[in-house]
């Protein structure tokens, strides 16, 4: 019988993990009043066979929420809400890191604080629509574009997060960089027109992102920060641009030099997305020297064979692990996967679809 790497314990940085196998940040709105729960211990809990989970998309200060229910890191009631997640994953030999997104102009005001404000590198109005609570779907509005005083804040919102999430228990942070949210919004000369030196140049766009990885690096340590990444995503209007391969192989260059502990690239083909060309996950290979997940779409044997040709160290698996709980186990020993998707269900306030899907029972 073949003996697969894919469940095989390595280690990412100084962290056991006890498989390669990661579940993906899945966005599930299921955070009422923006604070973690018992629900959602139970959820990540039930998940912990994972060998590493990264949560859902969390906001790092109040404009950074720009979605209908989804999970801060900023408050005190959060940090203790995450505290009933981490031991829940940790009580069951998991391993679990944050996920820190600001989603810059993909915002809405009614899905804000008082006292919130939609900001992004430049007042660049997004296309499409975003989802509140109270008033259905709404246009993305135009944001403010980031002034000093901005730029300063929201580098110390980062870190003050960051620090938040190891104080609640978590192994470390993945900074999302990826999905046309506010990190990838500076990396995009068409999100980010800005004429100072935030904008231009590749050197300069990369300049924010680079900054933010660096202070929760130095802050967390750089054996405890991960970086998510998707070259070629459409995610959230992010049109493609002729320097998409120099930005990448550029910042994957200066992070290699900051020594975090990995970067995840994002591939959405498998839902539809232009796919990430071989050329430029390869070139990140090469540049990167440190953990480097891949995600996107993947099934066991192509798991496998990227892990066995040294293509990617983990590989991250999302939508199965909504409806399987114990996605690893049925995975390794080849039991049927549950059929009972239920999308309807994937950003709705309770258990339903959530936390009520059966484990393998033969």
């Amino acid at each position: 019988m073949k003996e697969y790497k894919l469940f095989t314990a390595t280690k990412l940085g100084d962290i056991e993990l006890k498989n390669r196998i990661v579940m993906s940040p899945m966005t599930r709105s299921r955070a009422i009043g923006n604070v973690p729960n018992e629900l959602m211990a139970e959820y990540y809990g039930q998940r912990a066979s994972a060998g590493l989970i990264i949560t859902e998309g969390t906001a790092p200060s109040p404009n950074g929420l720009g979605y209908s229910r989804i999970p801060g890191c900023f408050s005190k009631q959060q940090v203790e809400g995450w505290k009933k997640v981490t031991a829940a994953v940790h009580k069951e030999g998991g391993k679990i890191f944050i996920q820190l997104m600001h989603t810059g102009r993909i915002s809405h005001t009614l899905n804000l604080p008082e006292g919130a404000q939609i900001i992004a590198p430049s007042a660049v109005k997004a296309n499409g629509q975003m989802w509140t609570d109270s008033e259905q779907l709404q246009d993305f509005p135009i944001p403010k574009e980031m002034n000093d005083e901005d730029l300063l804040l929201t580098w110390t919102e980062y870190v003050a997060a960051a620090k938040n999430a190891i104080d609640a228990g978590f192994d470390g942070v993945e900074l999302h960089g990826a999905n046309g949210y506010l990190l990838e919004q500076f990396l995009s000369p068409i999100s980010n027109i800005r004429t100072d030196k935030y904008g231009g140049s590749i050197e300069n766009r990369c300049r924010f992102v680079l900054e933010v990885v660096t202070a929760v690096a130095e802050t967390i340590g750089k054996g405890k920060t991960g970086v998510r990444l998707s070259p070629y995503g459409v995610a959230s209007d992010m049109p493609h641009y002729p320097e998409i391969d120099k930005t990448y192989t550029y910042l994957a260059e200066e992070l290699n030099k900051l020594g975090i502990v990995y970067l995840h690239l994002v591939d959405h083909s498998a839902m539809g997305a232009p796919e990430v060309p071989a050329e430029i996950k390869g070139i990140i290979r090469t540049r990167f020297k440190n953990t480097l997940i891949l995600s996107g779409g993947y099934d066991k044997e192509r798991a496998e064979a990227d892990i066995e040709t040294g293509k990617a160290d983990l590989i991250a698996f999302g939508r199965p692990f909504i409806n399987n709980p114990d996605f690893v186990e049925r995975l390794k020993n080849d039991w049927s996967l549950s059929k009972g998707l239920k999308m309807d269900l994937f950003y709705t306030p309770g258990e339903k679809g959530y936390t009520d899907y059966p484990f393998y029972n033969g």
